[in-house]
């Protein structure tokens, strides 16, 4: 039977490198039923297990591998208050848990600590550096500014460090703290119970040196404030990375006010409330508008920067901000139900999942730290073994614990799909998970839907055809307003394009073929060519036969005609109406294409409509007449010819395609189905966001495999020099530092896609 799950989120303090993901994950996945994901970017778990399950136990798990977690509440409906809205105390418990959180970052990347640590280390590492300025004395000096850059500075690596052995763990902490420690005490003894603490002894770098009267003050002060440098940076990028986020999170309204003129919290606005939206304020809640008119700036949320027109009827979104007008709004959606918070939790889930990359990253950092300890112990035993000077041998078990630290490693990853999917955010790109960043830079052909992707979806008149001897306006006014009393696409079409219209009256329609009514006293008659020479009774004229033999391959054609008082009914104009290709629609195609992919056209439509459609956007493969079931059989064929594709649609019947594909694409003002079978959703109109997408899919994809090379390769490459006494213990820390600022430094350029030569570089 069935084992009913829900899934959580934990937000976790203490995580410092990938080892420290590997160890919560194991503790998690122990208890029963439950799997994790530990993400190290964004500090958190996501956790499914079984619904029954205690959330406690799941805390209590992440505290016995030496870390702090706090389950993220879930938004729901909570109790309702006197106006019988829904309280959110979860609210201030989740913001408790962030300012925990940001409370952790700054303990230990404080921008004090790194400043007090590097203005102490300064003379420390001067007259350790030049001999000539080691005056009497100088040692006991270095002793006394070393102390608190050691053991104040570097408390929280300490820190870190014994909470981890406690449960049997270590970390990136171990080894800093395995390192600073070992040259601080060496240090230490060799003042006390050496040579080094001679009045007036100096020393230079000799590897020969007596190791009693060898001192690493320099060494570990240096070590201390590049790694607290190289983790304040990294931290505060860290910071930037998850900005997308915290902007979609904050584009809501923190007060509402009610139709009748009370002002509330938002978070106690229920379904059904109506609210006033005035000019220049955001619309706090999903709803339909019941009085008024006003445009709507809607680019945080679809990255279109043209305002819309909102009406009596028209949906509007939480977060869009009123532009000129007032409106009044029925709300629909309040709190977790609104479309921006389903929103910012895709956003969010697709930064806590892992893409396959990073599962890797995370098994081979669990192994590491050990492995690095058991070197630097080896290190130094050869160097003994070989006959070496003690301090030679000590020098490199050091340069080997510093430099081999795997947070690179276990950022390279996670970090860049967190700026990835918080940049996609921005652009009005919604990503389900690394795995639409990853199967986004493998893809090599895009079927395109026609109706409602390449096309608007709406219908409107492209041709006016009248017949000699008639006056166009004319018929068109007398058509336009008989098709004003039909409800089919096809009549609105006709008479959305005409200003004014004139009184109906005896309306009769026969349905799937045409329609009559009086107007402006004329008996006036519209529709197919077959109804028209029906009604008529008379073959049509030679003029309009033309006309319907040019756009009834491409386009919808209605007839119309009238007859005067005692006249005969004539056909008179033929109106061609047809579903509009999209302004971009070209441009995407051709983008598509300079990127090598190969692009198809999928419809359901006729050959002659479908391949008049791609002509005219320059697509060469079409396949017409395709039912839902045929797409589905379409894309696995292709797929089975060895191709990675990508499904583009916006419709019901597209939906089953967008699941079946390598990547699906919804687009903008699509089906909700759409949006749920799709990896990607589209949240604006302009297809041009297909290629947008497939490129930060391909940028991120690059910057991953950057950051993996150079995580593995600075490791490579160091690990050896610092075994063999090449790389000082200072250049080492320094390196370490800076190879994890490195690849956040490199994961924020992803910031810059959709940004003219940024975007077209992709």
């Amino acid at each position: 039977m069935a084992v009913d799950t829900r899934t959580s989120v934990l937000d976790i303090t203490g995580m410092t490198c990938a080892s420290c993901v590997a160890r919560v994950e194991r503790r998690l996945q122990a208890i029963d039923g439950v799997h994790a994901q530990v993400n190290l970017a964004t500090e958190t778990a996501r956790v499914t297990h079984p619904a029954d399950l205690d959330p406690a136990l799941l805390t209590r798990a992440v505290g016995s591998a030496g870390y702090d977690a706090r389950v993220r509440p879930t938004p729901g409906r909570g109790p309702r208050d006197g106006h019988g809205a829904a309280m959110a105390p979860e609210a201030h418990l989740h913001d408790g848990a962030h300012e925990k959180h940001e409370g952790h970052h700054a303990a230990v990347a404080s921008p004090v600590r790194v400043v007090v640590t590097a203005l102490l280390a300064l003379p420390v590492v001067a007259v350790a550096m030049v001999p000539a300025w080691q005056f009497p004395g100088w040692q006991w000096m270095s002793l006394v500014l070393a102390t608190p850059i050691v053991l104040w500075g570097g408390w929280p690596f300490h820190r870190a460090t014994l909470a981890n052995l406690r449960h049997g763990a270590v970390t990136m902490d171990t080894l800093v703290t395995l390192g600073t420690l070992a040259a601080y005490l060496w240090s230490v003894w060799a003042l006390v119970f050496g040579t080094a603490g001679m009045i007036g002894m100096t020393h230079g770098f000799e590897l020969g040196a007596d190791p009693a009267s060898a001192i690493y003050f320099e060494v570990a002060s240096v070590v201390t404030v590049f790694l607290l440098l190289g983790r304040y940076i990294e931290d505060r990028a860290r910071r930037r990375a998850g900005r997308a986020l915290r902007a979609l999170l904050e584009l809501g309204a923190p007060e509402v006010e009610l139709a009748s003129g009370a002002r509330i919290p938002t978070d106690r606005l229920a379904v059904g409330d109506e609210f006033l939206v005035r000019p220049g304020q955001t619309v706090a809640a999903d709803g339909v508008v019941v009085e008024g008119r006003a445009a709507l700036d809607e680019s945080m949320l679809t990255g279109e920067s043209l305002p819309v027109d909102a009406v009596v009827g028209t949906e509007v979104t939480g977060g869009t901000v009123a532009q000129g007008g007032v409106l009044r709004v029925r709300a629909t959606g309040v709190g977790a139900d609104t479309r921006l918070a389903r929103i910012a939790a895709l956003v969010e889930n697709a930064q806590l999942g892992k893409s396959r990359a990073q599962r890797l990253a995370d098994r081979i950092s669990a192994v590491f730290v050990p492995v690095v300890i058991a070197l630097s112990v080896l290190t130094l035993g050869a160097w003994l073994l070989a006959g070496q000077p003690i301090t030679a041998g000590f020098t490199a078990a050091v340069a080997v614990l510093i430099v081999a630290c795997p947070c690179a490693l276990g950022l390279a990853t996670p970090i860049a799909i967190l700026v990835g999917s918080g940049r996609g955010a921005q652009l009005g790109i919604l990503l389900t998970g690394p795995e639409a960043i990853e199967n986004a830079d493998r893809i090599d052909l895009v079927a395109l839907d026609k109706t409602g992707t390449l096309t608007t979806g709406r219908m409107s008149l492209i041709a006016a055809v009248p017949a000699p001897g008639v006056d166009e306006a004319e018929a068109r006014l007398l058509v336009a307003s008989l098709e004003h009393a039909s409800e089919h696409p096809i009549g609105r079409a006709i008479a959305a394009a005409t200003d004014s219209l004139l009184p109906v009256a005896d309306v009769d329609a026969l349905a799937g073929h045409g329609l009559t009514g009086v107007v402006d006293g004329r008996s006036v008659f519209a529709g197919s060519p077959e109804f028209a020479q029906r009604h008529t009774g008379a073959p049509l004229p030679a003029a309009l036969r033309a006309a319907i033999e040019a756009h009834e391959r491409t386009a919808t054609v209605v007839v119309g005609g009238w007859a005067g008082t005692g006249e005969e009914p004539e056909a008179r104009i033929v109106l061609a109406v047809a579903d509009t290709l999209r302004p971009e629609a070209a441009r995407t195609v051709a983008r598509l294409r300079d990127d090598g992919l190969e692009v198809v056209m999928v419809t359901g439509d006729a050959e002659p409509t479908a391949r008049a459609v791609a002509a005219a956007v320059g697509i060469e493969r079409v396949q017409a007449r395709v039912s839902p079931e045929g797409k589905v059989a379409l894309v696995e064929q292709l797929r089975a010819e060895g191709r990675r594709v990508a499904m583009v649609g916006d419709g019901v019947n597209d939906a089953a395609a967008l699941a079946a594909a390598d990547l699906g694409i919804a687009v903008g003002g699509g089906t909700d189905a759409a949006a749920a079978a799709g990896d990607i959703a589209l949240t604006g109109t302009d297809l041009g966001g297909v290629v947008t997408a497939l490129r930060l899919g391909r940028r991120t994809m690059r910057v991953i495999r950057g950051n993996l090379f150079w995580a593995f390769a600075y490791n490579v490459a160091a690990l050896p020099l610092a075994a063999f006494g090449l790389l000082n213990p200072m250049i080492a820390g320094a390196a370490m530092a800076f190879s994890s600022v490195f690849v956040v430094l490199n994961s924020l350029r992803l910031r810059r896609v959709g940004t003219g030569a940024a975007d077209r570089a992709g």
